[in-house]
This record gives C-alpha cells, sequence and structure tokens, in this order.
C-alpha cells in the first residue's frame, strides 16, 4: 500500500530542497547584513500561550494535543508568542533594541489552497525595545532588502501600509465606541477581500448607525494620507498617527525603497495585537494572497507577564513568495554540483579512488565517485551529471605516483604528482 504525504504537507526531493535552501539562505543573508541575530525555540508549546496572544478561536486554527502528562501542547502555528516568551525570560540582560530574526517550520489546521499550507516555513524578523518609527521603516526595508535581491521590482510587488493607531483615533472621532473598535476591525479587513454588499452586510452587523457606517464607508476608500482629515475632526492621537505614518515614508524614501510602499487604510490586519503601523505585501497585479505582512505590536510583551515595551516585526511565508518567483522565472537556486569527482580505469584501483576521494573530502572539497566499476566513459558521464567542476582519474599513471586531472569545463587534462595535487589544495594553488 502507498502512503501518500498528509495533505497540506510537502515532500522536499533534492530538487524540491534547493529551491528551499536558496529561499532560505536568502532570508538569512539579508537578516545578517541588516543587523538581525537568529533564534529559534521549540517546535511545541503550551496551548495556553496561544490563547493569551489569539483567544480561544485560535485552537481551531491550530494541531494541538495532550501529552502523556496531561498536559494541553500544540505544534507552532506562529514563533512571535515564543519569541516574547524568551525575551520575557531574559529581558533585564538583553541589550536594546533586540533584533532578532527566525526562520521556523510552522503548523496550521487550514484549508490547504493555492498559496496556503498545514506545514510551511516562514521568516520572521522582529525588532523590541524601539519605539521610534525608524524601527518599522528598519522592518520593511529589510523585507524589500530581500525581495529586492531575489529580483522582485516596483512593477512585480508593493508594500501597503496603514496604522491601527492612527485608524482607531479616527473611528473614534467618527463616533465608533472602544468596545465597537476590535469586531470592527475584523471587518474592515475583509474590505478588499469580499464583494461590497457582502462587506456592507458584515458592517451593518457590527455598526447599527447608519451615519456612522457611512463615514466609515468614506474612511475606507480614502486614497491619501491628506484625505484623513476630510472624514472627521481629527483629534490629537488621530493628529500624531498621521505624523509618524508620514515620518515613515520620509523614512522610506531615504531608504530608496519609497516606490515599492503605497498608503492604503484598508491594511487592518486582523489580529488584535497590532497596535501601531501595520503593513502587507503583495504581488502588484493581485492574484495571489499577501507574500508577508506585520507591523508594531506594543503590548504582546506585556500580555506575557513582562514589562511594558514597545515591538515591531514581519513574517513572511514560502509558499506564495514561492509561487511568485516561479511565475516571475526568479527561482534560481544554485546548481547541484561537485568540486572532484573521482574515476578509476581498473577495478584494482577503487581503494585507491576512495581514499583520495576521503582526503578530498577532509581538506573541505565536495568529492565522490562510483560504487561500482564501469568503463572510464560511464564514469565521465557520471561527473558530467553531478555537475562536476574537474574529475580525478586513476589509471596506470598512479603507480608511478600521478594522476590525470580534467577540467570537466574546458575538457583539458594534465598529469600531476599526487604529492605536488594535495600540496597545491593546501596553500589553494590551482
Amino acid at each position: 500500500m502507498k502512503i501518500p504525504p498528509v495533505k497540506g504537507t510537502r515532500d522536499f526531493y533534492p530538487q524540491d530542497m534547493a529551491v528551499r535552501n536558496w529561499i532560505i539562505d536568502g532570508w538569512k543573508k539579508a537578516s545578517i547584513r541588516n543587523g538581525f541575530e537568529e533564534y529559534d525555540g521549540p517546535i511545541f508549546e503550551y496551548l495556553d500561550m496561544y490563547r493569551i496572544k489569539s483567544g480561544d478561536e485560535i485552537v481551531e486554527q491550530l494541531f494541538s494535543f495532550t501529552d502523556r502528562g496531561g498536559r494541553d501542547l500544540a505544534i507552532r502555528p506562529e514563533i512571535t508568542p515564543t519569541l516574547a516568551r524568551m525575551v520575557n525570560q531574559q529581558i533585564n540582560s538583553l541589550p536594546k533594541p533586540i533584533k532578532w530574526f527566525s526562520v521556523p517550520r510552522l503548523c496550521r489546521a487550514e484549508r490547504p489552497q493555492k498559496g496556503r499550507l498545514r506545514e510551511f516555513f516562514q521568516w520572521n524578523i522582529d525588532i523590541i525595545g524601539e519605539d521610534d518609527v525608524i524601527a518599522d521603516a528598519e522592518i520593511i526595508f529589510t523585507t524589500l532588502d530581500y525581495l529586492q535581491d531575489v529580483g522582485l521590482t516596483p512593477n512585480d510587488i508593493v508594500v501597503k501600509i496603514s496604522s491601527r493607531k492612527m485608524l482607531a483615533a479616527v473611528l473614534q472621532a467618527i463616533g465608533v465606541a472602544q468596545n465597537e473598535l476590535e469586531p470592527l476591525y475584523a471587518v474592515l479587513d475583509k474590505r478588499s477581500k469580499v464583494p461590497d454588499d457582502a462587506f456592507v452586510e458584515m458592517l451593518v452587523e457590527k455598526i447599527a448607525d447608519a451615519d456612522k457606517r457611512k463615514k466609515i464607508l468614506k474612511l475606507m476608500s480614502i486614497e491619501s494620507i491628506e484625505q484623513i482629515g476630510d472624514i472627521a475632526e481629527l483629534g490629537k492621537n488621530a493628529k500624531e498617527s498621521i505624523d509618524e505614518l508620514q515620518r515613515l515614508f520620509e523614512l522610506l524614501a531615504v531608504c530608496g525603497v519609497a516606490e515599492f510602499c503605497r498608503f492604503d487604510i484598508g491594511i487592518v490586519r486582523g489580529l488584535a495585537y497590532y497596535t501601531g503601523i501595520v503593513f502587507e505585501i503583495y504581488d502588484k497585479v493581485g492574484e495571489l494572497r499577501a507574500i508577508g505582512g506585520g507591523g508594531r505590536y506594543d503590548n504582546l510583551l506585556k500580555q506575557f507577564g513582562g514589562p511594558n515595551i514597545s515591538a515591531t516585526g514581519c513574517g513572511i511565508g514560502d509558499c506564495v513568495l514561492g509561487i511568485l518567483l516561479e511565475e516571475k522565472g526568479l527561482l534560481k537556486p544554485g546548481p547541484k554540483k561537485l568540486d572532484y569527482f573521482i574515476a578509476f580505469t581498473d577495478e584494482q584501483f577503487f581503494k585507491t579512488a576512495v581514499e583520495i576521494t576521503a582526503r578530498l573530502r577532509r581538506a573541505g572539497f565536495a568529492a565522490d565517485f562510483s560504487y561500482k566499476f564501469t568503463n572510464l566513459g560511464k564514469q565521465l558521464s557520471q561527473a558530467s551529471d553531478r555537475n562536476a567542476q574537474k574529475c580525478i582519474i586513476i589509471g596506470e599513471e598512479f603507480k608511478a605516483g600521478q594522476l590525470v586531472v580534467k577540467d570537466m569545463k574546458t575538457g583539458k587534462q594534465e598529469l600531476v604528482e599526487v604529492d605536488k595535487f594535495f600540496a597545491n589544495l593546501k596553500t589553494g594553488a590551482k
């Protein structure tokens, strides 16, 4: 009986693994060159940790279980709660700001669809302990640094930016009560994802007052930060959050990525823990789910029993990103290659081939050989299939202490003394 992979998961054959490694290596390089340090945590945590962040409804969206000790645990659907827990444990000894990144494997009990799987990899970058909007700019710049590095341009992607702080202040100026805000955010977050009549219907369920609904609809239709003042008379909080947004765009321009970014009042981010700047990254055509997103979450560490400290971050999953890069012809994993393939002309030289291979490997080179003796032509074909840079041929010349070294690209070959060959490897000579 053939057993398939579980729905919503993936098998990574070597060619798939090369793509996965190429994406993840790019994430890590972008993180490090932007000053972030890598961390990781356990694959499962206490279930209550996710309830603290997202409420009881999160239980239906993750894989949870009870262990033999009767503890309610869950496989991690995200890593931000783990980050908060880890930082809180050593908050007094960690230098600020904390700039950490991680590339966890995550699991969510969702219905698999294009760009969304039950198991996936996600790039997370976070800055903790910096109140100023420069931290938000750094997060957005770092994500764009990677996305530009893989070849995406402003013609391919857009970063849509807004502010939960600003939205809350304007909604309250309209007359929306404080206790109405959180339920309303979940509706506003669906503005661009459902038909207009469906959105209005959901809005009616949350906001009974027709005049308030009219103002909310007008607010959600604005196209620039400057238009916000046309909706209602703005108070101090609203003006401060608008100033913060404008300064963010100024900083992004200074960083040279302004052409990727635009204001979009419809970016709300459904999760309740966002407190300030929020953003999402989309393909320019708008055919795919969000490539990634994030924002400021200044209350999370306090909710986990830590101090009241600011934080901002972003997450990009590998599923939608992989689809976009493939569609754009930008998936370019490095070719599998060997430095050396060791061939032998007679079975009597098999042990010598093994010895030479082992010496090359210990010297730090990728080397391999044929496990079974075949004619030299077939071994050279193997070397070519393995994309070997050079092929060492062991034959009768070896009895005189010599190797044949063949350049697989040019076809040129030369006789080299065995001792001289390995001495040159140590000195870096070719």
